[in-house]
């Protein structure tokens, strides 16, 4: 029996920007319909929603962290979908973390899951998973999953105001970092992925920081802690 785990975020933000001249029932119209085709698609028997609630622990450790966001303007039927979603879907607001978290403990506890988002960042998560707007659907196993984070140290993430090992905030691979990139995909140890994403940093302050911004949560109350101080 296999659960589908939906990043009700996605659902929410997409079908709201999609219905911005519409009214607001449109909206709704689309979030349900996504829903099903996400179930349908994947051909799961249950399925569990999760939204961003308030309070994410990201804050304390980096008030900075999506701060690029603030001056953002929101779809305007968003808060509308998401209750919806809450009401007639029965999504779990995640207060205190992200959706991307609550998703994560989920897979990690539960093998017979299939995370459903188009977030690149969830790729860190070992399991399955099904990108519903690309319908792209794929295995992750452990080292590519944990490279994928380490991955992203080294990027860090324009969209989060997440800076790399460098101070640059980016989405995609410039060529300047291709050969650190094809570093790090020669390891296969993630002890010999923090050393080197480490050296990059020299600074181990910018480095937990920043892991800590980028790591989806695989227990509850999860904070990363980089393999060089766990011992």
């Amino acid at each position: 029996m296999t659960t589908a785990l939906i990043d009700a975020d996605i659902v929410a933000y997409r079908c709201a920007a999609a219905s911005e001249k519409e009214p607001y029932d449109v909206a709704l119209l689309r979030a349900d319909e996504l829903m099903r085709r996400i179930i349908q698609e994947t051909e799961s028997d249950t399925y569990k929603a999760f939204l961003t609630g308030s309070d994410n622990y990201r804050y304390k450790y980096n008030p900075e962290y999506k701060a690029n966001r603030k001056d953002t303007p929101r779809p305007v039927h968003l808060q509308a979908v998401r209750e919806f979603l809450c009401t007639e879907w029965n999504a779990s607001v995640e207060d205190g973390q992200e959706a991307d978290d609550a998703m994560g403990i989920y897979q990690t506890t539960y093998p017979d899951t299939i995370i459903c988002s188009i977030d690149k960042d969830l790729l860190m998560i070992p399991g399955e998973h099904y990108d519903f707007v690309k319908n792209i659907r794929r295995d992750i196993y452990h080292i590519p999953a944990i490279r994928h984070f380490y991955w992203q140290l080294i990027m860090g993430d324009r969209t989060d105001n997440v800076f790399g090992f460098d101070g640059i905030a980016r989405q995609k691979v410039p060529k300047k970092l291709e050969p650190i990139m094809e570093q790090l995909e020669s390891f296969d140890d993630e002890f010999d992925m923090c050393k080197f994403v480490r050296e990059l940093y020299n600074d181990d302050d910018t480095l937990v920081k920043n892991g800590i911004c980028l790591w989806i949560r695989r227990q509850e109350g999860e904070i990363w802690v980089p393999p060089y101080e766990e011992n």
